[in-house]
């Protein structure tokens, strides 16, 4: 809808410059920064108005990419967001339920040198700190 009332209010706008530029059809002197040119004020005044339009949807589209390369680097970091939330969520269940924590991440997960076992680096837990004082202690028990 809001498509619509542009393209309405473009074209109301496209009307009123065309009537205002043929009733302004003498010859008037234009000065540029090399020499001096003397043009129907109908040419002057479309080809402002042209060069207006031209100008603002470049600016629009260029705006236009930026914006989708912006939404596009934030799906991503929403994307890794909500697997890191997932993670996290797993961990607490898992925490919660006293299981080993399965991590979706190897680089959490270290491999023990004696057992061959994988283990896991866990967070201690508000109730881990409260008991005990050795604060290097990490378990899920």
């Amino acid at each position: 809808m809001k498509f619509q009332w542009s393209l309405l209010f473009a074209l109301i706008f496209a009307v009123i410059v065309a009537i205002f530029a043929v009733v302004n059809v003498d010859e008037v002197p234009v000065n540029y920064v090399f020499g001096t040119a003397t043009l129907p004020l109908i040419l002057v005044i479309l080809g402002s108005a042209l060069l207006g339009a031209l100008v603002s949807g470049s600016v629009a589209i260029f705006r236009s990419f930026v914006l989708q390369r912006r939404v596009r680097q934030l799906e991503k970091d929403n994307t890794a967001k909500e697997s890191l939330i997932a993670a996290q969520q797993n961990e607490i269940s898992a925490l919660n339920k006293n299981e080993p924590v399965r991590y979706q991440d190897a680089h959490l997960a270290t491999q023990d040198k004696l057992n061959g076992e994988t283990v896991v680096d866990t967070p201690l837990s508000k109730k881990d700190i409260k008991n005990d004082t050795n604060a290097d202690v990490r378990s899920t028990s």
